[in-house]
């Protein structure tokens, strides 16, 4: 499998804890729940420079601060994708364009988008999901000519809970050579007037005759009942564990590795993580 590398930093001169302030100058609505953000400096620049796969920190002094995935960003913004769960996300879906929000990072590692040139790329993803796996999925789409052949599957609970639907229904069908699959577990008419499959991620996967390869690398984003899911379904198409890679950022706290909430084991995922083959994340729990 290509090399997953390892980097720190952070825009804000070096300094990992005092956030940047930033301003929204975007939001997306993309379901009921979830929301996305593009931030730009105070002065209108894109915050930082990032790779796809790694994370910042979105703050409030009367809430707190939250682990997020960079899902996109643009020549004076980042962006990130957001699903209303709890105190902080909830403060974040109130607020309106022009306001204010601290902003640390960029942190972690990220998916090894150099080292896969010239394969062939398999995308997973599942509901929330969707927005770190479409970080590196647009990468290879803005860079077309570095990589193979790409599908995407993507699923959610209902029609609505999709997210990125211009993506997955507009902007990426008309790119060469690359497939786009969309299902839903429960149809309604909107996902019927789409022609959507009404399926489970695993299942689905497994009717596209999309097959291993030494020069094929699967990504894969969900919760755990899809990942696991998804894992058996890679192993029945024969994909090798080190040619599977995800990310756990839902693990991810302070960022730095400081509050020690990350580690599994030995392993510290603000500063091992996120990005890991299925290899690294089974020898994580075999010795944790």
């Amino acid at each position: 499998m290509p090399e997953i590398e390892i980097a720190h930093g952070c825009a804000n001169g070096g300094e990992p804890f005092i956030p940047q302030v930033c301003r929204i100058k975007e939001i997306i609505p993309e379901t009921h729940d979830v929301k996305t953000f593009r931030l730009t400096t105070l002065d209108g620049k894109r915050p930082f420079d990032s790779k796809p796969g790694q994370f910042g920190l979105l703050s409030f002094i009367s809430e707190g601060e939250c682990v997020f995935v960079i899902s996109g960003f643009g020549e004076d913004y980042i962006q990130f994708t957001v699903k209303k769960v709890g105190r902080v996300t909830t403060r974040l879906h109130q607020m309106e364009v022009g306001e204010q929000v601290g902003v640390r990072g960029p942190f972690g590692n990220w998916f090894p988008y150099e080292s896969c040139k010239g394969m062939d790329m398999l995308f997973i993803a599942g509901g929330i999901g969707m927005p770190p796996v479409r970080s590196f999925a647009q990468y290879c789409i803005d860079h077309r000519e570095d990589y193979g052949h790409i599908d995407y599957v993507y699923s959610a609970s209902t029609y609505a809970d999709l997210v990125c639907k211009e993506d997955l229904f507009e902007n990426w069908p008309k790119v060469p050579d690359m497939n786009v699959y969309v299902s839903v577990y429960h149809a309604s008419e909107e996902s019927e007037k789409k022609g959507l499959t009404e399926s489970y991620t695993a299942p689905f996967l497994e009717t596209l005759g999309i097959e291993a390869s030494e020069n094929r690398a699967a990504v894969v984003c969900g919760g755990p009942s899809l990942y696991r899911t998804c894992s058996e379904s890679l192993k029945k198409l024969g994909f090798a564990d080190d040619h599977v890679v995800t990310t756990l950022e839902m693990r991810m706290k302070c960022g730095v590795g400081k509050c020690g909430r990350c580690n599994i084991g030995s392993h510290f995922i603000c500063l091992d993580g996120p990005v890991f083959t299925r290899a690294e994340i089974a020898q994580m729990y075999t010795t944790a």
